[in-house]
């Protein structure tokens, strides 16, 4: 009898224990599955917080502006920086696709011919260069040829606004929940510091690894997107120089190359091969040397920017940049950076003394040095 009661009791004990984490873990659960639609605008509103958190600070110390009307002004200058060229650019898309749908559609319009060296860009000259003849000269004939193709690529042309007005859309919403965040941001550093403090086990260790954080994400912003813009309006300088057509849709998709990592020469050498065509051979010796100078200008660039003042190397943020955008996509350029510093860190502390490029030196742990010191 009394080993019933207590097999009863023992039972009871790890019911007790078992439910709450049942409970616990359900709640977790669930409060993952509701933010997870969430989880990259957060992740953004978060980027664009810590990146603007300096200017904001600076607004506050140096104009003498509350946090609120700080935030706001940011909030609406970003806004602006995003919509503007956005509109734009629907503008000038709204104006000219409908009239080159007509163009193709009635073959009643006047397509100019291909410039004469245009057949001697190398591998595709040929067939383009015959395609826009037949352009030119049997507009019919061309819709005829080539309508399946121009149907799909206009469709896939659609698709690619269409995202492109969601994606404008989610980053305005984040920069509105960013200026919020910079308007709290006194408090709302207060409570990440006692969460950190909670993870970490004391609270100097939480303000050091909310610094990294913050400042790897700064790093990256201005080592990976703020070099790419650079380069893209280096290479702009000379698409425009040059007349390329569509040289602002070139610029803005080397910026993109730039930022995800792809070497811009894939932008490059197709319009080298354009201005060897259209241009002199003196004007096309130029362009090229302003493009490769362009092209390669983010090899002298982002050893000066990523990992500046970090405790962290240049290489490991580039690996984690390069990772992140491989498995996460355009956020992972920061989630990427982050984990791997963060994880850099706690390895070298793990280890018992900084990890090279740190900078930093601990005792050593091992038994010898114990020894030594008694």
């Amino acid at each position: 009898m009394p080993e019933k009661i207590i097999a009863r009791s023992n039972i009871g004990s790890i019911v007790d224990v078992l439910l709450p984490l049942f409970l616990l873990g359900l709640l977790v659960a669930l409060c993952a599955q509701l933010l997870a639609p969430f989880v990259g605008l957060l992740v953004w509103t978060i980027i664009l917080t810590v990146c603007f958190k300096p200017l904001h600070e600076r607004l506050m110390v140096k104009r003498g502006m509350s946090s609120r009307r700080s935030a706001v002004l940011i909030g609406i200058a970003l806004s602006a920086l995003v919509l503007v060229p956005t509109a734009i650019a629907a503008t000038s898309a709204a104006r000219s696709i409908p009239e080159l749908v007509a163009t193709v559609q009635s073959g009643d319009r006047h397509v100019p011919p291909p410039p004469p060296r245009f057949k001697e860009i190398p591998i595709v000259g040929e067939r383009a260069n015959a395609a826009w003849l037949q352009a030119s000269t049997d507009m019919p004939g061309f819709k005829q040829k080539y309508g399946a193709q121009i149907a799909s690529f206009t469709k896939s042309l659609l698709g690619m606004a269409a995202g492109l007005f969601t994606a404008v859309l989610a980053l305005v919403l984040a920069i509105v929940f960013a200026a919020i965040c910079l308007a709290y941001a006194a408090p709302l550093r207060a409570y990440l510091a006692r969460v950190f403090a909670r993870i970490t086990g004391d609270r100097q260790s939480g303000e050091h690894y909310m610094d990294l954080i913050a400042a790897t994400i700064r790093s990256v912003a201005n080592g990976v997107i703020g070099v790419a813009f650079v380069q893209a309006l280096l290479v702009g300088i000379g698409f425009f120089a040059i007349g390329m057509p569509g040289a602002g849709l070139l610029s803005l998709l080397a910026m993109a190359f730039g930022v995800v990592q792809v070497p811009v020469i894939l932008i490059t050498l197709p319009a080298i091969l354009y201005a060897f065509s259209v241009k002199t051979t003196t004007v096309a010796i130029i362009f090229t040397v302003w493009s490769l100078v362009a092209g390669l200008s983010d090899a002298v660039l982002k050893p000066m920017m990523i990992g500046h003042g970090l405790e962290v190397p240049m290489p490991v943020i580039l690996l984690g940049v390069i990772g992140g955008v491989m498995a996460f996509g355009l956020v992972g350029l920061f989630i990427g950076a982050v984990v791997l510093a963060v994880g850099y860190v706690l390895f070298g502390e793990w280890v018992g003394e900084a990890a090279p490029g740190t900078g930093k030196a601990e005792p050593s742990s091992t038994p010898g040095s114990l020894q030594a010191a008694e």
